[in-house]
């Protein structure tokens, strides 16, 4: 049950009411934007919602229980507010969002109705859909160690303990050449083996993607030339003589943890699990565990 504020309790009850429905957007880099419904930009909170973006909303759905509450919101993308570019860096990724039954004639009176995440954001063609999950989602994410062959933290994080600031982990280079908008040929490189930085993130420091990150696929050389290829291709056009960092990528493997990082010690997976087919093997001669003994040496 919501406490709704006496004046506005009372323009509810009066019979005819003036109300407009508000969403503030708060990025995890600080930006804050709100868009309403209404046809003139109304203020509640210091916070001023734009109208006139073609911002919507469908049905909000809920259920009892622990069930994710959700909803779908519509919008064109507007150059001055939510670009495609931003949306294809990742910027709105899980961005908090609030919804607001405000009376439009006096923005003073307003109650939250919802509170929640971005979703998946789709696009399609000049327009954006996002999906506004409850917080009732944040249930649904995997909680404490997972028991696998693989690391199960970040590379360069507080578990993993490498630093990637190190030049052996880090590199500067620039764009020589494009070959597509994910394909490049890069200069500044040449120092570190091959695949080095394979999985690791580049980030752009100058050029139309300056601050984006983007994922590496490819790491290899080819008659001398070092280039390097994304898993996606960043929203702003690569150019020649853009600016990046790259940092050395990790494939999560013990071997890889040992040999690239020497950071054995540090390993967050289960290198020696046994697999469904050791579980369910039985003695036979000639093979390790002829005598029910330990599959490793020293065991």
């Amino acid at each position: 049950m919501k406490t709704l504020d006496p004046e506005l309790q009372a323009h509810l009850e009066g019979g005819a009411t003036t109300l407009a429905w508000c969403w503030k957007i708060t990025r995890h880099d600080g930006q804050v934007m709100g868009f309403t419904d209404h046809d003139i930009d109304l203020i509640v909170e210091g916070v001023t919602y734009k109208a006139g973006t073609g911002f919507t909303a469908g049905e909000i759905t809920s259920a009892l229980g622990l069930a994710v509450d959700t909803m779908q919101a519509e919008a064109a993308l507007s150059a001055a507010e939510i670009t495609e570019e931003d949306i294809a860096a990742g910027r709105y990724d899980d961005a908090d969002v609030e919804i607001l039954r405000v009376n439009w004639q006096k923005p003073s009176q307003w109650v939250l109705m919802r509170k929640g995440n971005l979703g998946e954001v789709t696009r399609s063609g000049k327009a954006f859909s996002a999906e506004i999950r409850g917080l009732a989602h944040r249930l649904n994410q995997p909680q404490g160690r997972l028991y696998q062959f693989t690391c199960d933290a970040m590379l360069g994080d507080q578990r993993c303990g490498v630093s990637l600031s190190s030049e052996s982990y880090r590199g500067f280079g620039s764009v020589e050449a494009v070959k597509a908008n994910r394909r490049l040929d890069a200069g500044g490189l040449s120092n570190f083996p091959v695949r080095w930085f394979e999985r690791g993130r580049l980030v752009w420091t100058t050029g139309a993607n300056a601050g984006v990150a983007s994922e590496v696929k490819t790491h290899r050389q080819e008659a001398g030339i070092v280039f390097i290829e994304l898993w996606q291709a960043p929203a702003g056009i690569i150019a020649v003589n853009d600016q990046f960092m790259v940092e050395a990528g990790c494939d999560k493997r013990f071997a890889t943890c040992r040999a690239k990082f020497a950071n054995g010690a540090n390993f967050r997976g289960f290198p020696h699990m046994p697999t469904n087919d050791f579980v369910m093997a039985y003695p036979n001669p000639g093979e390790a565990n002829l005598d029910g003994g330990g599959n490793f040496a020293g065991e």
